[in-house]
C-alpha cells in the first residue's frame, strides 16, 4: 500500500529521517538504526556462527530459534546506543527475503508487531537489494549509475543500478551461488565453516597450480555456474584420497579461489565496458575476500574504473545496510508494507 499523502509529505520536510531496520535473513540477528539513507546511529548484530559452526553450516530450525531469543534484546541495544527511544523513529524497516523462510519470518513479525505498537510506517525490504546499499554507508559520494558485482552466500549476479531504485539483472548464477561453493568446499577439505575466509586465509599459503575447471560453458554470458568448479575439486580430493596421497589443501584452497575470482572479475570488466559505466560497486559476504578485492582493483586500475567495497562489517548481513535502502525506497516510491506482509525465501533482484 502507499503512505498516505500527509504523512509523506511531513517525513519528506523533516531534516533527519530515522529508520529502525531489522535483518535476521540468515543466521545473523541484526537491529540498526540509520538517519537518511546514509549515517549509522548504530548497527547490532548476534552472530550465530559459533552455533553453526559445529553443523557445518546453519540449520534453519537452530536459526530461526535464536532469533527469536535475540531479537528483542538486539533491538533494545540498538536503540540504546543510538540514545533513542522508539517515538524518534520515522519508520521501521525489515528483511522479507531472500533467506530462509523460518528466520526471515522472526524479523518480519516482530517488525510487524513494533510498527503496530508505535504507529510507524512498515518498510519490507529485499536482501540483495540491502547489500548494494551498504556501499552508501561506507561512501558518502556514491550515487547510481554503477554496475554491482554482488557475491554472497545466497546469491551471485551482475546488476546495473540504474537508480537508487531501478535495477537490472545483467547475469546471475544458474546454480550454486558462489558463497555457497565456498562453504562446500571448504567442508569438503576439512576446514568447515564458514568457508569463505578460512579458504581465502588458506589460500594465501598456497600456489594455483591445479586447474579444476576445464570448460566454461557459459563463456559468452554474463551468468555464472559454481557447481562444476565444487563438484571438480570434491572428485579430486576424493580421487588423491583413493589413491592414498595426501591432499595439499593450501593449494587447492589457493587453485580454487584463482579460477572463481577470475572468473567473477573477467565478467564483471567485460559487463561495465558493455553497458558504459566507469563505477564498480561490489556487494555481499564475499566482498570481503582479499584476493576477489586485489584482482579486481588491478584490473579497474587498467581501465580506470573506480571500484567500491563496503567495509568489512558491512559486507556480511547487517541491519544497517537494510535501513539505507529502506530510506530511498520510502522517497521514491511511498510504498510501505501492511501486516498482512510475509516472508519469501525467494525474490527477483529487479
Amino acid at each position: 500500500m502507499l503512505i498516505d499523502e500527509k504523512t509523506f509529505e511531513q517525513l519528506k520536510c523533516k531534516k533527519s529521517i530515522k529508520i529502525l531496520s531489522i535483518e535476521s535473513s540468515c543466521d545473523e540477528t541484526s537491529v540498526a538504526i540509520v538517519e537518511n539513507g546514509r549515517k549509522i546511529l548504530s548497527n547490532v548484530i548476534a552472530t550465530q556462527i559459533d552455533i553453526h559452526t559445529r553443523f557445518g553450516g546453519v540449520v534453519p530450525e537452530v536459526a530461526s530459534r535464536n532469533h527469536i531469543t535475540a531479537i528483542s534484546n538486539v533491538c533494545k541495544k540498538a536503540l540504546s546506543d543510538a540514545n533513542l527511544k522508539i517515538e524518534d523513529i520515522d519508520a521501521i524497516a525489515v528483511t522479507y527475503g531472500a533467506g530462509l523462510l523460518g528466520a526471515l519470518l522472526v524479523g518480519v513479525s516482530f517488525a510487524k508487531g513494533l510498527a503496530y505498537m508505535s504507529h510507524k510506517p512498515l518498510i519490507a525490504v529485499s536482501h540483495i537489494k540491502g547489500h548494494i546499499a551498504a556501499n552508501y554507508l561506507t561512501y558518502e559520494d556514491l550515487k547510481p549509475p554503477f554496475l554491482c558485482l554482488l557475491v554472497s552466500g545466497g546469491h551471485t549476479a551482475i546488476v546495473n543500478v540504474k537508480t537508487y531504485t531501478d535495477f537490472e539483472l545483467i547475469g546471475t548464477t544458474v546454480d550454486d551461488a558462489v558463497g555457497e561453493a565456498f562453504d562446500k568446499v571448504a567442508r569438503v577439505i576439512g576446514l568447515g565453516y564458514p568457508g569463505g575466509p578460512k579458504i581465502d586465509n588458506m589460500a594465501k599459503e598456497g600456489k594455483a597450480n591445479i586447474v579444476f575447471a576445464h570448460k566454461n560453458i557459459l563463456a559468452n554470458t554474463y551468468n555464472f555456474s559454481f557447481s562444476g568448479i565444487k563438484t571438480a575439486v570434491i572428485n579430486y580430493v576424493h580421487n588423491q584420497e583413493q589413491k592414498g596421497n595426501q591432499i595439499n589443501v593450501k593449494d587447492i584452497c589457493a587453485s580454487f579461489q584463482k579460477e572463481v575470482v577470475d572468473e567473477l572479475v573477467n565478467k564483471t570488466i567485460k559487463a561495465v565496458k558493455q553497458f558504459n559505466q566507469n563505477k564498480i560497486v561490489v556487494a555481499g559476504g564475499v566482498g570481503a575476500n582479499s584476493k576477489l578485492k586485489e584482482v579486481l582493483q588491478e584490473e579497474c586500475n587498467k581501465h580506470g574504473i573506480k571500484m567500491y567495497v563496503p567495509s568489512l562489517n558491512l559486507c556480511t548481513d547487517n541491519a544497517a545496510m537494510i535501513g539505507s535502502y529502506a530510506y530511498y525506497q520510502l522517497l521514491s516510491n511511498k510504498e510501505v508494507a501492511d501486516l498482512n506482509l510475509t516472508a519469501k525465501a525467494t525474490i527477483n533482484i529487479q
